[in-house]
């Protein structure tokens, strides 16, 4: 029999586009996921109606060393993105946060190394681990803002910049970085490291505190006002999830060379946008404007990041293919799709940098908020106790 992949928090956008690819190779693959980020169940609904029984669910937690250590049996290969994965949450619930992102990896790790043949693992890192970045000049150029320093421009920020951990979501995903780095050194487990930054694709659900882009195309569907934080220059370079997914199988083909170390993979210098720059942008596909409203920095956040992914370009050959432009209208486009909107047909990237007037899509559900309601919901469905995800892993069979 195959192997089976195993994907923790593979109902989220990377995982289930990673998934998807495994599965189209008809390689099963195992989705472990506790299903708490609104919207992910439609992404478990759609794999299992694209790829059937080659998809396997379970529904529980990195918390559950029980539950973790049956996942990894027969697995050829871990690819661990389960996380909470927003500062502003980790300013509410610290304890909560430390518990998925640092004990939850620690977690895999033990269940991983108690194998006799312990598979590869992939871990999904991010660049909060650089902390807020206020040490670096910057200077202001149009709708954007750009370091002073003509090296950071050129190439962005390198594996070699100095760690700095601000926010307890920032504290926690660099322990969870340094346990997997120690694994590999001590215990000899064959692992490595993406320091992740502004992913965005289809089947995201972006919300205010993650995934930016797809929560301010949302928002634009819907149309309500966007809210910026700060004055809206700050830039990231954002990468389109499909290229992403190039880099994991590449990682995964040359894991014996890439152990024990971390990477920076985004978008590059070729593929920055600030937020005033993406509002633009949204307002080129919809043909109107969307309305605007200014609020306050919040704490922690970076005006300016760009991964220099030179490092995992010289291990792999891996770079971008999918630029700003042609990324966010697909993304766009989905949205519009998945929405059962009207959507104007899709042009080629020319055509995009030439003309984009007259697009007027109509309203969509509200999407993307985690209620308290919902919370109470997520909490009585899965308990704490193997019993409660039993029983919510029958529903969801019925359901999909």
């Amino acid at each position: 029999m195959t192997k089976r992949v195993l994907i923790t928090g593979g109902a989220g956008f990377i995982g289930t586009n990673l998934a998807h690819r495994f599965l189209s190779a008809k390689q099963p693959v195992l989705i472990f996921d506790n299903l708490s980020r609104p919207g992910v169940e439609r992404n478990l609904q759609w794999l299992r109606e694209t790829h059937g029984d080659l998809v396997q669910v379970e529904i529980a937690g990195v918390q559950d060393m029980r539950a973790l250590r049956q996942a990894v049996q027969g697995a050829s290969q871990v690819f661990h993105f389960a996380a909470q994965v927003a500062v502003t949450a980790s300013l509410i619930d610290p304890i909560y946060d430390f518990e998925v992102n640092a004990r939850g990896t620690l977690n895999l790790l033990e269940a991983i190394r108690a194998l006799d043949d312990p598979p590869p693992l992939i871990f999904a890192s991010t660049s909060k681990v650089y902390g807020d970045l206020k040490e670096v000049r910057l200077q202001v150029n149009d709708d954007r803002y750009e370091p002073q320093d003509e090296d950071l421009r050129t190439h962005g920020f390198s594996e070699e910049w100095p760690l700095n951990f601000h926010s307890p979501y920032g504290c926690s995903k660099r322990a969870a970085c340094q346990y997997v780095l120690d694994y590999t050194r001590t215990f000899r487990l064959p692992a490595a490291i993406f320091r992740l930054s502004c992913i965005y694709g289809l089947h995201q659900f972006g919300n205010e505190d993650q995934g930016w882009v797809a929560h301010f195309l949302i928002r634009a569907l819907e149309n309500l006002p966007l809210t910026i934080y700060g004055d809206g220059r700050q830039v990231r370079a954002v990468l389109f999830v499909e290229d992403l997914v190039d880099a994991f199988l590449l990682a995964r083909e040359n894991i014996k060379a890439l152990t024990g170390q971390a990477f920076n993979i985004g978008g590059g210098p070729t593929n920055t946008i600030s937020l005033l720059e993406l509002v633009e942008l949204i307002r080129e596909l919809q043909g109107r404007p969307s309305r605007i409203v200014f609020d306050g920095w919040r704490p922690a956040d970076q005006q300016y990041y760009v991964s220099d992914t030179t490092k995992f370009w010289a291990a792999t050959g891996w770079s971008p293919k999918v630029g700003v432009r042609e990324g966010v209208t697909r993304l766009y486009q989905w949205l519009l799709e998945s929405r059962h909107l009207s959507a104007p047909p899709i042009v080629s990237v020319s055509e995009l940098i030439d003309e984009r007037d007259g697009h007027v899509p109509g309203n969509g559900a509200a999407n993307g908020h985690v209620t308290s309601k919902r919370k109470s919901k997520i909490k009585k469905l899965f308990g704490a106790n193997g019993a409660s995800r039993r029983r919510a892993a029958h529903k969801l069979a019925k359901v999909v």
